[in-house]
């Protein structure tokens, strides 16, 4: 059995209007220490996925039918304090922007001490210790500095270090990164991206990558799914996908990239529905 099975998940908003669908019967699985990709052009439903995994999507939106199951347990079945052993403990999440992730009044070492305490019975010296260790994992220069610092001192290819180190303090088994690099300049994204899988590689935790990015896909997955007006119309292994595209949706993805090699030329584009 796969340590994650999402079957048949069917996500709603109630509105004035009416429910709108955002996520209709999308099934999928990750193996422990695997790496799957999400991708799809905006408003596909790639981020309700991802927050809906850990029963994170608020009102007026609601998980109309389907489950998610880790481990052994159907998450979206659980109490709101069931939840909160899995989430970060178990589950991890990356978020999109690190400045509004983080706490502005805190610094990331109270942060760091907060989040370990929550989940582990040790004192303030051992979280501390171990929130060090967490830095240096991620590469970050000075990092005793670091922990007396505020977000607001940091770069913003520091922050989202800090992010990932917070997302393994607590060894979990899976990472969801939902968009990890769009905030970042190109260079700082290469570099964030190559230690995410490294460090996923070392522990092996299985890494759930949300993104529209077919290039960073194709270097870091080994399987991913094509997502398109809430619907999973394609998945499989991440070269195969990319090499062999069955779908219209997915052949027009992987056409619109730009190609050096045809300097001046339209892109092709992808009608709407």
């Amino acid at each position: 059995m796969a340590l994650l099975e999402v079957n048949n998940l069917d996500v709603r908003f109630a509105l004035r209007q009416g429910e709108v669908h955002a996520l209709r019967d999308i099934s999928f699985s990750l193996e422990r220490g695997e790496r799957l990709g999400i991708v799809g052009e905006s408003g596909a439903g790639k981020s309700v996925a991802a927050f809906s995994l850990l029963n994170l999507i608020s009102k007026p939106g609601f998980i109309a039918g389907g489950t998610v199951n880790f481990d052994g347990q159907v998450l979206n079945h659980m109490s709101e304090r069931g939840l909160r052993k899995v989430r970060g403990n178990r589950v991890s999440m990356i978020f999109q922007d690190p400045m509004m992730t983080l706490n502005p009044v805190l610094s990331i070492g109270e942060q760091m001490v907060e989040c370990l305490k929550a989940h582990r019975r040790i004192s303030s010296k051992e979280a501390r210790a171990i929130a060090l260790d967490k830095l240096q994992q991620v590469q970050i220069p000075s990092p005793e500095t670091r922990l007396d610092q505020y977000p607001h001192e940091l770069s913003g290819g520091m922050r989202q270090r800090i992010i990932i180190a917070i997302a393994l303090l607590l060894d979990p088994d899976i990472i969801i990164a939902d968009e990890p690099t769009t905030a970042l300049d190109v260079t700082i994204q290469a570099e964030i991206m190559a230690l995410l899988l490294d460090l996923c590689e070392q522990h092996n935790v299985g890494l759930i990558l949300i993104t529209h990015d077919l290039g960073v896909v194709s270097q870091v997955t080994q399987r991913m799914l094509v997502m398109y007006a809430g619907r999973v119309i394609e998945q499989g292994p991440t070269r195969e996908i990319i090499n062999d595209p069955q779908h219209p949706y997915t052949q027009g993805l992987i056409n619109a990239l730009p190609q050096m090699a045809t300097p001046g030329e339209k892109l092709n584009q992808i009608r709407g529905s």
